[in-house]
């Protein structure tokens, strides 16, 4: 039970630091590359950390629990021997983990936006009026649970070699924070071509936080495609305009919470 327990804590540090390095990181990057963008957004920023750590801890025990059960009691169908499987299927298990993520965040987020539990639990994502790199994790703890349940189950029944699982972890952490952060990284190339026609960038993501009823994906758009949500690309908040922005967000969302 000790080792359990503390599989558990040091899980929940590690999604703790991890969400302040990256988040951190990039809202660092944010002073450089758009200086003044979340300018007048503080104590949003706080509330966005205060949420993000909480949630730290609820991703963080299943995440541990997996971890001790993985170590201790071979639970899991994460394998170490590069050998054990095909070369191809280190691809396709990131591939496969990505889409069943993917298909479990779009319909818990349009499940999300359902006005009671918009109310009881997403409102608090969509306070960040406009969303910052710190928003990343901000959750209410239902919507949190929702999340912190999906890769520690996914490794009951998809086998993936531990370094691609860090992959998959690396990726759902870096497009959570970018989505949120008020500026395309990735070239116009890529988002307005082909590729962008089918993968989700901060500019799909931005317009979900501006009109709540479309573009409910992660990583993909082929469900917003498939179910008539996919209502294409944003547009950012010039720099300084953040906070007057969220103002303006916030006057035109009186029946925000219908999916």
């Amino acid at each position: 039970m000790t080792a359990l327990l503390l599989s558990a804590l040091v899980m929940t540090l590690i999604v703790g630091l991890r969400y302040l390095a990256v988040s951190g990181g990039f809202a660092l990057a944010t002073r450089f590359v758009r200086p003044g963008l979340y300018a007048g957004l503080d104590p949003q920023i706080r509330r966005e950390i205060g949420w993000s750590l909480l949630s730290a801890a609820i991703y963080g025990i299943p995440a541990g629990i997996v971890a001790w059960g993985w170590h201790e009691r071979g639970w899991t169908q994460i394998y170490t021997d590069w050998n054990a499987y095909p070369v191809w299927w280190l691809p396709v298990s990131v591939l496969l983990f990505l889409f069943a993520h993917d298909t479990w965040f779009y319909w818990t987020h349009r499940w999300m936006h359902q006005p009671k539990w918009f109310r009881i639990a997403h409102a608090v994502h969509h306070a960040s009026r406009p969303p910052t790199a710190w928003a990343a994790m901000s959750f209410h703890p239902v919507e949190a649970i929702t999340g912190a349940v999906v890769i520690p189950s996914l490794v009951f029944l998809i086998p993936i070699h531990v370094a691609m699982l860090g992959l998959v972890l690396g990726i759902m952490t870096f497009m959570g924070v970018t989505n949120h952060m008020g500026w395309e990284i990735f070239p116009r190339a890529l988002v307005r071509g082909a590729a962008g026609r089918w993968l989700i960038t901060a500019s799909h993501h931005q317009r979900h936080h501006d009109q709540y009823r479309c573009n409910y994906g992660l990583y993909f758009r082929v469900w917003d495609r498939l179910c008539g949500t996919d209502k294409g690309l944003g547009e950012f908040a010039p720099a300084g305009d953040g906070g007057r922005r969220g103002a303006r967000t916030a006057a035109g969302r009186g029946t925000a919470g219908h999916a």
